[in-house]
């Protein structure tokens, strides 16, 4: 029986913590690109440092697709126990590659499964140690989809050079024993690639999320980060960690995340420009200090990647719970930004956008993502990620300066100590022009108050990002997303082909553009897809429009939105 992948396929590799998956996910992905081909990876991994069940699912196409799809094309288990775990997704068209499971692998009627019977534990002992058998893995895959060779070994002598000349010669002979078994295996099967590569994929760069908005930071100008350590968030926190020093990035490891967020409002007063990464459970400590941030007009970015709460919840999967924690952390009443890309590249730009804004309108601003986003590596045109330049907004002081001048925009002259002859008085007491305490009601209070509320008119005049439609502008259903479902809703809604329907996607949660208004208003139906119980984002919505959101599709078992199950949401609409 012959096999034929084509245009898009899927490969899941999957294993116990500590067996490799990941190492191996890298060797394809890499290694692919290289081929000609679009290659996007998402991790499904356990809360466990060993054990467990995790996996990477790597899509493989002609076109870029950076959504999670359910269909397995190609599954690797380098644990047996991996083959239950992950029954729901088996095709009769699934070929399986690994040590065989008969109660999952045995074929049924016209169900002609593709076993290929490799134990690759067994080989790595063979090879001198069992720890190849992530490497003897990658080599039987590429050699299943006929990539070259040599592409394979010169990225693994780059990859484990820093090991030793002994280490690399061992990977490359265990990598070479698995693509003679792929060879094989695939002329036995009948299984060859037909997908057409591209030349230009070979100069894309890969990158995770977490990568992507660390870029954006530097980009953005940002010289100080102090944050703890808290899932999935924390790879923003290595990535400065270990690249903002060429860049003039201070990063600081805080002992909580009161201390994290109260540094980094420390740096934004002495004029760093300053960004803190958490999550939902973190940013629950932070809020006091939002609110910190707004009275002193102090500019600080709060990166948040979401995951399924309360509580502890589920730190190692994916939802969108935290929007209206963003939404309404803090005491009082003050103006905020938040920002939602869906896209490696527009986490790029608009953690550089916030940044510039935070510093411009002396607000908090928000960076929201969540753990598909950062964990997902991506693969993307290296322009799309260029310096930006940095416009710097903090004013030299003279003897006459006044901290929160009262002005026509809403925008005081932001000067810091040191900068200057004037003095720059703070208080997180209501204060007056100067930055001292006042409890002057009838006057000062309320011009403050509308100083700083006034700056919402100014950023929607401004700078409110309208969301990306696609579609017919007249069809009556529209469906929108927000975050991370950008791709997922993009593609499902192609295969779909339903001319009634046209999509949405909002990289700013709030304010809302203006023009918002009359999306819903001209729609018959408004659907909104997002990753939590209640529809997060519909309220908003509903509030902000006055329109109603007739449909909330929601989803919040810790899981992905699957193209598969979107395509059959769209139909049926």
């Amino acid at each position: 029986m012959g096999h034929k992948l084509s245009k898009d396929f899927t490969i899941v590799v999957a294993g116990q913590a500590g067996q490799g998956i990941e190492s191996v996910a890298s060797v394809l992905a890499h290694v692919l690109k290289k081929q000609g081909y679009h290659t996007y990876v998402a991790k499904d991994v356990m809360s466990r440092v060993r054990g467990g069940m995790n996996s990477l699912m790597l899509r493989v196409s002609n076109e870029r697709n950076d959504a999670y799809r359910e269909k397995i094309d190609l599954f690797v288990p380098l644990d047996p126990r991996a083959y239950a775990h992950y029954a729901k997704r088996f095709s009769a068209r699934t070929i399986f590659m690994g040590v065989p499971d008969p109660a999952h692998t045995t074929s049924r009627g016209d169900d002609k499964r593709s076993i290929i019977p490799v134990n690759f534990i067994q080989l790595a002992h063979d090879v001198g140690n069992r720890i190849f058998a992530n490497t003897i893995a990658a080599g039987t895959i590429l050699g299943l989809l006929g990539t070259d060779k040599e592409i394979g070994t010169h990225y693994l002598r780059s990859f484990f050079q820093r090991k030793g000349e002994k280490i690399v010669d061992q990977n490359i002979k265990a990598f070479e024993k698995g693509y003679t078994i792929g060879e094989h295996a695939a002329f036995q099967e009948d299984i060859h690639v037909t997908m057409v590569p591209k030349n230009d994929v070979e100069d894309y760069i890969f990158l995770s999320g977490a990568e992507a908005v660390g870029f954006g930071a530097m980009a953005g100008g940002c010289n100080f980060i102090s944050s703890y350590p808290m899932s999935p968030a924390t790879g923003v926190l290595t990535f400065l960690a270990q690249n903002g020093r060429e860049c003039g990035v201070l990063v600081e490891q805080a002992t909580d995340e009161i201390g994290a967020i109260n540094m980094t409002l420390g740096a934004s007063y002495a004029g760093a420009r300053g960004i803190v990464t958490t999550s939902g459970g973190g940013f629950d400590l932070m809020t006091e200090s939002i609110s910190l941030s707004a009275i002193t007009e102090t500019p600080i970015v709060v990166h948040i990647a979401q995951r399924p709460g309360p509580g502890t919840g589920l730190p190692t999967r994916t939802g969108q719970e935290d929007l209206v924690l963003a939404r309404h952390g803090g005491h009082g009443e003050f103006m905020r930004v938040i920002f939602t890309p869906g896209t490696p590249e527009q986490m790029y730009a608009l953690t550089a956008h916030a940044l510039d804004l935070a510093d411009r309108y002396q607000i908090p601003v928000f960076v929201l993502t969540d753990q598909l986003m950062m964990d997902s590596l991506y693969c993307a045109p290296e322009e799309a990620f260029s310096a930006r330049d940095v416009t710097q907004y903090v004013v030299e002081t003279d003897s006459d300066y006044k901290r929160y001048a009262l002005t026509k925009d809403g925008i005081s002259p932001r000067g810091v100590p040191g900068h200057g002859a004037g003095l720059v008085h703070s208080d997180s007491d209501e204060h007056d022009e100067e930055g001292r305490i006042t409890e002057d009601m009838d006057f000062l209070r309320k011009e403050m108050m509308d100083k700083r509320l006034f700056k919402r008119k100014r950023l929607l005049e401004k700078v409110a990002l309208k969301p990306d439609r696609t579609g017919d502008a007249k069809a009556p259903i529209v469906v929108i997303s927000w975050g991370s479902n950008k791709a997922v809703l993009e593609e499902a809604w192609v295969k779909a082909k339903n001319v009634k329907v046209q999509i949405a996607h909002f990289t700013q949660t709030y304010p809302l553009h203006p023009s918002v208004v009359d999306l819903l208003a001209h729609a018959r139906t408004v659907v909104v897809l997002e990753n939590n119980a209640t529809g997060q984002f519909a309220d908003i919505l509903e509030v902000e429009t006055g329109e109603v959101v007739h449909e909330r599709m929601g989803s919040w078992n810790g899981e992905p939105f699957s193209v598969e199950d979107v395509t059959k949401k769209i139909r049926a609409l």
